[in-house]
């Protein structure tokens, strides 16, 4: 039997995550789309593809009879709104996935922490930025101890909505914190671009990890091992070029940033995420990424679930 869900926010993201819903996935059904603006693009095209659909936001959302068999809310606003959304819907009993920066629940990044938090009543997505480069980090230490992790996230200004306009800081906060907390980095730092290229060009992640003297072969073998598990759930994401390794020197500034690594190493991995274009453009891989983590999160979290219910 298929497991409910619905969606708040019909913007860019809430609209491609339907999409997701309807075409891939084979535990999830979509109940409702809830929105603010009646006349989105999003709202139409739920509407005739038979989804109910609300403007009234979460309030309009638990008002729908269809609300009554969801278990599972995707949060696709902004980190403001979403600690209102939790305070309705967490009383209600209904889980959280939070693909805004909020952090109000654990963060999760399916192929590192996947299966930690499948109980948890709200589960963070983190950022875009996050979900593309944490998993990288994760990947270098697994084979040695990262000291200093600092990735930056470009992506093209037209796949930047309201939504993330308005949570430039949330982003390098919460991507910051997650580097540390899910990537297992001592320190971290996030930086996000937006490309006002034209034609847009598609998200490029950089990843620079210091480390101590370590066997660079088991670096690689992981980080591409990693990339792998990713392109499972997010076909276009790849690697640039080959993983790069540089001897950090004495007189060195990033010697700074790691005091305690021994003959420190930069390692440097090069990334693009290309979209599904499942409903967004190609060029917008950032957000792709975003809802196809999210949607491989729920489809986790409800088959756990469903054996926990059946023991």
């Amino acid at each position: 039997m298929s497991t409910k869900v619905a969606i708040i926010g019909s913007g860019n993201i809430g609209t491609d995550l339907m999409i997701k819903v309807l075409r891939l996935s084979e535990s999830l059904e979509i109940a409702a789309l809830a929105g603010i603006d009646p006349d989105s693009d999003g709202l139409a095209r739920a509407r005739r593809l038979k989804v109910a659909t609300t403007h009234e936001g979460v309030e309009g959302l638990v008002k729908l009879d269809e609300f009554a068999d969801v278990e599972f809310v995707f949060d696709a606003t902004s980190a403001g709104a979403h600690r209102h959304h939790e305070e309705v819907l967490r009383p209600l009993g209904r889980t959280l996935v939070d693909l805004t920066p909020a952090a109000v629940g654990p963060y999760v990044v399916p192929p590192v922490n996947g299966d930690a938090h499948l109980d948890a009543p709200n589960v963070n997505m983190v950022t875009c930025g996050g979900q593309a480069t944490i998993p990288i980090v994760a990947a270098v230490g697994a084979v040695t101890p990262v000291h200093y992790g600092e990735i930056v996230a470009s992506i093209a200004s037209r796949s930047a909505g309201p939504g993330t306009r308005a949570n430039i800081d949330e982003f390098t906060e919460t991507t910051s914190s997650a580097i540390e907390k899910v990537g297992g980095a001592a320190r971290g730092k996030a930086i996000i671009v937006l490309n006002p290229a034209e034609p847009p060009l598609i998200m490029r992640d950089t990843v620079h990890c210091l480390v101590s003297d370590c066997d660079e072969t088991a670096v690689t073998a992981s980080v591409e091992e990693m990339v792998g598990r990713v392109q499972a759930y997010v076909p276009g994401y790849r690697l640039k070029q080959k993983v790069q390794f540089d001897r950090v020197t004495a007189d060195d500034p990033l010697r700074s940033l790691a005091p305690d690594a021994s003959d420190p190493l930069k390692v440097s991995v090069f990334l693009e995420v290309e979209g599904a274009a499942h409903y967004l453009p190609a060029y917008a891989g950032n957000l792709d990424i975003m809802t196809s983590a999210a949607l491989r999160t729920a489809e986790r979290m409800a088959a756990h679930r469903g054996l926990e219910a059946a023991k």
